[in-house]
Parts: C-alpha cells; sequence; structure tokens
C-alpha cells in the first residue's frame, strides 16, 4: 500500500495498492484506494469502463452532469465524465477499483457498454444481489492481494458465462488502441470487407461510442497522460495527431472542461502512475 498525496489545496491521501499478479481475464485491470476525505474530485474520461466495489465505512458520491447522485458500488459508461461535469466525493472510502477493456465488459456486466449511455449505474441493477454478496466479502477481508484475487476469480466467472461481442468489433478496438486513436476507421472497415454503416452500427451498439468517437478518446487519453508526466502541450500535439497545439486545446477541453495546464495537475489523472504502472493500453488481450 502506498499513500499519496494529490490534492494541493484541501489535500487527500489516497492509499493505494496494486496486484501483484495480472488479471486473469484479459482487459481487466485492478487498484485498491483509501481515501479519507475525496472532496469533488473531477473525472476525467478514460477508454475503459470504471467499476467501484466499495466496502468501507463510507460510500463513494457520484454527482453526474444531470444532477443525479449515485452512491455505493456502481459502474460508469466508457467516456464517463465528459465535459469535466462529474464530480466524485465521500469520507473513509475503501474500494477495488476495475477498468474493463470494452471487448471483455460487455459478457463481465451481463450488459452492452451502450446500454450505460455513458452514465454512471449501480452494480445492483445489473447483478442483483451478487452485488451486495461481493461488497459483504470484501469487507471480511483484510489483504489487499485477497480482495483482487477475490474480484478476479469473480470477474472470471462472470466473463466465461455472459456474451461475447463480435471478434471483427474486437479487432477494430484492439487497432484503434494499437495505433493510439491514430486510424483511419474507414480503412478499417474496409479490411473487415465491411460497410462502414455496418461498422458504425456494431461498434457502437456493443462498444457503447461511435468508432470515431472511440479513436479520438484513445488518443486524448494517451495525450492528456504526457501532459501530466510534464511534457510541453506543442511537443504532445506533434507526436500526438493533432493539427496543431489549438486542436490539442480543443480537445482536452472538450473532454474535461479545463486547458491542458489545468489538467496536467488533475488528481484524476496524477494517481494513475502509483495505481496503474504501464497499463494504458485498453486493449482486449
Amino acid at each position: 500500500m502506498r499513500s499519496t498525496a494529490h490534492q494541493r489545496d484541501d489535500p487527500a491521501t489516497w492509499d493505494v495498492a496494486r496486484p501483484e499478479r495480472a488479471s486473469r481475464v484479459a482487459g481487466v485491470t485492478m487498484a485498491g484506494f483509501g481515501v479519507r476525505n475525496l472532496a469533488a474530485l473531477r473525472m476525467v474520461p478514460h477508454p475503459a469502463l470504471t467499476m467501484i466495489l466499495e466496502f468501507g465505512a463510507g460510500q463513494p458520491i457520484v454527482d453526474d452532469a444531470a444532477g443525479r447522485e449515485q452512491r455505493g458500488s456502481l459502474v460508469t459508461g466508457l467516456g464517463f465524465g465528459f465535459a469535466g461535469a462529474v464530480r466524485a466525493r465521500g469520507d473513509n472510502v475503501v474500494c477495488v477499483q476495475v477498468r474493463l477493456s470494452p471487448p471483455i465488459a460487455r459478457a463481465v456486466l451481463g450488459a452492452s457498454p451502450a446500454d450505460l449511455q455513458g452514465a454512471a449505474v449501480p452494480l445492483e441493477e445489473l447483478w442483483g444481489r451478487e452485488a451486495t454478496r461481493i461488497r459483504e466479502q470484501l469487507s471480511e477481508i483484510s489483504s489487499w492481494q485477497e480482495r483482487f484475487a477475490l474480484t478476479d476469480a469473480f470477474l472470471a466467472r462472470r466473463g466465461e458465462e455472459g456474451p461475447a461481442v463480435d471478434p471483427e468489433v474486437a479487432w477494430v478496438w484492439d487497432r484503434i488502441v494499437v495505433g493510439r486513436g491514430l486510424v483511419r476507421v474507414d480503412s478499417l472497415a474496409a479490411e473487415l470487407g465491411w460497410s462502414r454503416k455496418r461498422l458504425w452500427s456494431r461498434f457502437r451498439s456493443q462498444i457503447g461510442l461511435q468508432p470515431k468517437l472511440a479513436a479520438k478518446l484513445v488518443r486524448f487519453d494517451q495525450a492528456v497522460h504526457r501532459l501530466v508526466a510534464g511534457e510541453g502541450a506543442a511537443q504532445v500535439a506533434a507526436d500526438s495527431g493533432y493539427a496543431d497545439q489549438s486542436h490539442l486545446h480543443r480537445d482536452v477541453a472538450a473532454f474535461t472542461g479545463v486547458t491542458p495546464t489545468t489538467v496536467a495537475s488533475e488528481p484524476w489523472l496524477t494517481v494513475d502512475d502509483t495505481a496503474w504502472p504501464a497499463t494504458r493500453d485498453t486493449r482486449a488481450r
């Protein structure tokens, strides 16, 4: 467990734990968090679905753009937090956070990512009593590695039983991620021998975003983490396929609601190198 302070004005100490072993489920990564005072943390869109399995004394609270409030264990749709309009808060929050690559999410959740419509959904709505059961089991375990093992076994079982995405759709997602978002989607459709309309329809219904927007999200994620690492915006823009620095600025503002300079110190992003080292490859491997 590593403790790191990530908020400047109102410091919140994040206790972060990482699994010692990779998940048995391709496309699943996990981290453990303990946060005593989580105050209005801006959620930044990520090219994976985010699942929160909470089991502490307090509950995480997510306030979305429509003014809705979700408490407790939940899962968010792909790209959740667009425009920086979503905040997470809570006291004494302890949870396992899971990132699900979109091609595996359908099987694990038992529902298409498209059904989440970019929202935060209580896990009870998807899993019923199972969501309560795993929370209770996690609360009875004192070791983070045992918690990760329990969660991994649970997700593996669901992944084996759930519906798979079309292999062609998984292949397109893989190509988008490998290409860091710098791909021509029409060319991918041609490689498959599919029409543009067919690819758009299948991808949207099974992944949750149109392929072009998915590529923009992957490119944004790669670029914004380079900004967090301290690289200059001009160089990041040039290397990431943006037309110029202004183009990067517009994309960052669209996804986060803030400038590249501000986003470089966002706690939601700066904790990543501690919680998810070298795991920004969101492919279904």
